[in-house]
C-alpha cells in the first residue's frame, strides 16, 4: 500500500482549495500529496457566493459580481448598496477546472477513489468530511435551484435577490434567492431554514410558482443543484496528526451558512503553519461569532415568524457594518450596533435557555 506525506480526505471545495494553496506555494515540491475523492469526474455541481471582504485565489472563476442587493419581506423591500464589498458567485465547474489543471502537473500529488489503498499510519490527515451528531433534531439550511434562461431580456443584472421572505413559511424559514448572472439567465433558488421535514422539499413546485409570481412564463433550464447545510457544527475533536477543515472543521458560519470565504482563509493557515501543523493552534471562527450564532438559532427555533423581520432590520444599520458582522469581520462596536437592532428582549431570554 502506497503512504504518502500528506492525505486530504475529499476532494470537494475545502479539500481542492487547501491542495492548491499548498501547492501554488511550493509546500508539496519535497512533500506529497494524496487526496481521497470517490466521485469519477468533476463537472459543475455547485454556486458559492459571498461578499468579497477579503482576497482570494479564484477571482477567475467569479461568475459575477454585484454591487447591490435586495432583502424583501411582505410589508417592506430594501436595496442595499455593497460597493465596497461586492457579492461574488463561484462557478464550481469553473473552479474544479483550475484547481485539477494545476493539481496534475504536480507529480507529488494522487488522486485514490478509497482510503483503503492507502497506508495512512505515518500520514498527516486533513478530512473534510463532518461527522453529524443529533442530525435530524438540528437546523439544516437546505435548497434547491434552477438557473434558467429566457429569449428575452427579463432580469435586473445589477440587483441580487438576497432574500424573498414573501412566500409560504410553513411555521419555519423560507425565502427565495435569485442570482442574475444576465439579462437572460439567472439562478433561483427556494431556500429553508429548518430541521429535516420532507414535507418542505417540494422543491420544484415552489420554484414554479416563485417564477410564476414573478411574472415569467418562457425559459428553458440550463442547470440545477440541490443541498443541505448543517446549521451546527460536527464533532471536531482535536486529534494527532489530523485535522479537520470545511464543514467538518467548523468554517460553516451557522448564522447564514456561508463557508468558502472561511475555507480559503484556514487553507492560508495551514499553509503557514504546515511544518510544525501538528503542534499548531486550532483555526476557527470567532469564540464571539460562535456565541452569538448559537443564540441566533435558538431564537430561530423557537420565533421562526420573527427571522423575516429580523434579517431585514439587520440591514437597517450600515451596509458595511451588517456585511463585515456576516462574514466574521466585525469590530466588538459594529458587533453592538447589530445586536441593537434585534428584539432584545426575545435574545435576552434565548441567552438562558
Amino acid at each position: 500500500m502506497k503512504e504518502f506525506d500528506y492525505v486530504i480526505i475529499g476532494g470537494g471545495c475545502a479539500g481542492l482549495s487547501l491542495a492548491y494553496e499548498l501547492d501554488i506555494h511550493q509546500k508539496l515540491d519535497r512533500k506529497t500529496l494524496a487526496i481521497v475523492e470517490p466521485r469519477t469526474e468533476y463537472k459543475r455541481d455547485k454556486t458559492w457566493s459571498f461578499w468579497k471582504v477579503g482576497s482570494h485565489n479564484f477571482e477567475d472563476c467569479v461568475k459575477k459580481s454585484w454591487k447591490e442587493f435586495s432583502i424583501k419581506i411582505p410589508s417592506d423591500s430594501k436595496i442595499v448598496k455593497c460597493d465596497n464589498f461586492p457579492y461574488q458567485s463561484i462557478d464550481s465547474g469553473l473552479f474544479y477546472d483550475k484547481i485539477n489543471e494545476r493539481l496534475t502537473e504536480n507529480k507529488n500529488i494522487k488522486f485514490f477513489k478509497n482510503i483503503k489503498d492507502l497506508n495512512t499510519s505515518n500520514s498527516f490527515i486533513f478530512n473534510s468530511v463532518p461527522l453529524l451528531q443529533n442530525a435530524k433534531s438540528n437546523i439544516w439550511q437546505h435548497f434547491h435551484g434552477i438557473e434558467i434562461e429566457t429569449n428575452e431580456e427579463f432580469f435586473n443584472d445589477s440587483t441580487v435577490s438576497l432574500m424573498d421572505f414573501d412566500c409560504d413559511q410553513r411555521n419555519n424559514v423560507h425565502f427565495f434567492y435569485v442570482l442574475p448572472f444576465s439579462k437572460n439567465k439567472a439562478m433561483i433558488e427556494t431556500t429553508w431554514l429548518s430541521k429535516e421535514n420532507k414535507s418542505l422539499k417540494d422543491y420544484d413546485s415552489q420554484i414554479k410558482s416563485h417564477i410564476n409570481r414573478l411574472g415569467l412564463k418562457d425559459y428553458k433550464i440550463n442547470f440545477k443543484e440541490e443541498g443541505a447545510i448543517p446549521l451546527f457544527y460536527p464533532i471536531n475533536e482535536k486529534e494527532k496528526n489530523k485535522v479537520n477543515i470545511g464543514t467538518a472543521g467548523g468554517m460553516t458560519r451557522l448564522s447564514t451558512g456561508y463557508t468558502f470565504l472561511n475555507i480559503q482563509e484556514h487553507s492560508k493557515y495551514i499553509r503557514m503553519n504546515i511544518e510544525n501543523i501538528q503542534n499548531a493552534k486550532k483555526y476557527e471562527i470567532g469564540k464571539k461569532y460562535q456565541f452569538l450564532d448559537e443564540i441566533f438559532l435558538r431564537v430561530l427555533k423557537k420565533h421562526p415568524e420573527k427571522m423575516p423581520d429580523i434579517f431585514f432590520d439587520m440591514f437597517g444599520a450600515s451596509y458595511i457594518t451588517a456585511i463585515k458582522f456576516l462574514s466574521n469581520k466585525s469590530n466588538i462596536l459594529e458587533d453592538l450596533s447589530i445586536i441593537l437592532k434585534m428584539p432584545k428582549w426575545i435574545f435576552i431570554k434565548s441567552i438562558f435557555n
